[in-house]
């Protein structure tokens, strides 16, 4: 039965607190989120809760082989879900930190398993967005987020798509607008050596060059 999808503006300060206040509540009893960040809209969960994650996966049709990602509050919540960072994660987010760049790094144990697909590996951003950083940092500092669109379809840079994509299947879509970068971020993958480029996104191989010279395609 497609659940009642409710749509808050948070074009304001006093709008945002309330959003994020409500967000709070959906995420808590395992609810699903669309909210914008600075590259697309994301759909969240509570990463800790495996049945929310569940719903997380169907409500995109997104294979349970495809890991989902975390955003993350700041540099520091990173070690809520990953371990042994190398030194050019360190690197990599002075430089492009917050922004447009995801890194894949190894994952702590007790993050549940189908969050990564049962990988050793988990992939974590930290956003460019204030509203996205408020409710990251209401919410504990991490939650899962994928783009906002059902799985094969392009990433939704706007709540009409989003809306467009996943009502009737999220209870809550947070209404911030026209996300200002509208494509989804470069991928590197650290846990290999040299790292791997998995999706280029909006930043230049010089600017990526940069910060990982060996970093291959």
């Amino acid at each position: 039965m497609p659940l009642d999808t409710r749509r808050l503006a948070v074009g304001t300060p006093e709008a945002a607190n309330q959003a994020v206040a409500e967000a709070l509540v959906v995420l808590r009893h395992g609810g699903l989120v669309v909210f914008p960040t600075d590259t697309v809209y994301g759909v969240a969960c509570d990463p800790w809760n495996p049945e929310a994650i569940v719903r997380l996966y169907a409500a995109k049709a997104r294979p349970s082989t495809l890991a989902i990602p975390v955003l993350v509050a700041s540099p520091a919540d990173v070690s809520a879900v990953a371990t042994a960072l190398p030194m050019t994660f360190i690197a990599g987010v002075a430089r492009f930190w917050p922004g447009a760049l995801t890194l894949v790094v190894p994952r702590k144990a007790e993050v549940p398993e189908i969050l990564c697909a049962g990988k050793e590996s988990i992939a974590v951003r930290m956003p460019d967005h204030p509203f996205a950083l408020a409710l990251l940092r209401t919410a504990g500092g991490v939650l899962a987020v994928t783009s906002a669109n059902r799985s094969g379809e392009p990433a939704t840079a706007t709540t009409d798509d989003a809306h467009a994509e996943l009502a009737g299947k999220v209870e809550l879509l947070l209404d911030g607008g026209p996300c200002p970068g509208g494509s989804a971020s470069a991928i590197i993958d650290l846990t290999v050596a040299p790292p791997r480029l998995l999706r280029r996104g909006p930043l230049s191989a010089a600017m990526l060059a940069a910060v990982w010279p060996g970093l291959r395609e």
